[in-house]
């Protein structure tokens, strides 16, 4: 009987993962262990920071909008009071946007916000 082996399918498990190390330095994208540890700990990270970009970009805007806020004379957490009282529907991605590029609008929206706390 013929000696089986699994090449085909070994080879396609191997190419797939120095496929998935296109990047790395050193050894880390060309010896197959090293790939290996490396590539399973990128993904692990990978998944763990798809998580962590959510919480920095809602304290990024959390500190654009402050900032914007004291200008206009108001702190944040009365600000977003104020908002929430006057039934405004605003996210923070939307104010901190409008704090940057329309200073304007978003004096108005937060002399809104000074009226709904009066």
């Amino acid at each position: 009987m013929a000696r089986v082996t699994n090449a085909v399918a070994t080879h396609r498990r191997k190419k797939r993962l120095l496929k998935m190390a296109k990047g790395f330095v050193g050894d880390r994208k060309n010896h197959l262990r090293l790939t290996a540890d490396a590539v399973m700990s990128a993904m692990a990270f990978n998944y763990k920071h798809r998580k962590l970009k959510k919480r920095d970009f809602r304290r990024l805007w959390t500190v654009r909008i402050s900032v914007a806020a004291k200008i206009n004379g108001i702190s944040y957490s009365k600000f977003i009071c104020g908002l929430k009282k006057a039934g405004c529907l605003l996210n923070r991605k939307m104010l901190s946007d409008m704090a940057i590029r329309d200073p304007d609008s978003f004096a108005a929206v937060a002399g809104t916000a000074k009226q709904a706390l009066a």
